[in-house]
């Protein structure tokens, strides 16, 4: 028997992105906005004008957080700011910091959007509104 599961294909990969930059751009955010599938492997990327070239690693390292983890790269973040400072040495999981959000279809996670370049809960809101545009 085989198994079949949804997965992530370039077209929504680049309605992400556009609804995400659509999104910065309404709000003057100045983010770089990451997509990556399942396994945690880029397959879209935008740095808007302004943003600092760091971003473009923390917004990919979110994504992969969130989608190496099936949740929000906000727990991980909360996990380490409620004590468990142990937790930063878990293997391959960087970006674990709120703004990577994972995409979820029909129960599976098909891959996540991560956000860097303002505040946090502006990340995860814009990481928010790419995803939407495919759901």
């Amino acid at each position: 028997m085989f198994a079949t599961k949804p997965y992530l294909t370039q077209n929504d990969v680049q309605k992400i992105l556009a609804a995400a930059d659509a999104y910065a751009a309404k709000n003057n955010l100045a983010v770089t906005i990451a997509v990556c599938d399942d396994g945690g492997h880029v397959m879209g990327l935008i740095r808007r004008d302004g943003c600092a070239p760091v971003s473009t690693y923390i917004a990919q390292e979110k994504a992969r957080a969130a989608a190496m983890g099936k949740r929000e790269s906000k727990v991980y973040e909360d996990i380490i700011n409620n004590g468990r400072t142990s937790f930063l040495s878990v293997p391959h999981i960087g970006g674990m910091l709120e703004g990577g959000v994972n995409i979820e279809v029909d129960g599976f996670t098909i891959g996540a959007v991560g956000v860097s370049g303002v505040k946090s809960s502006e990340d995860a809101e814009t990481a928010k509104a790419g995803i939407a545009a495919i759901l």
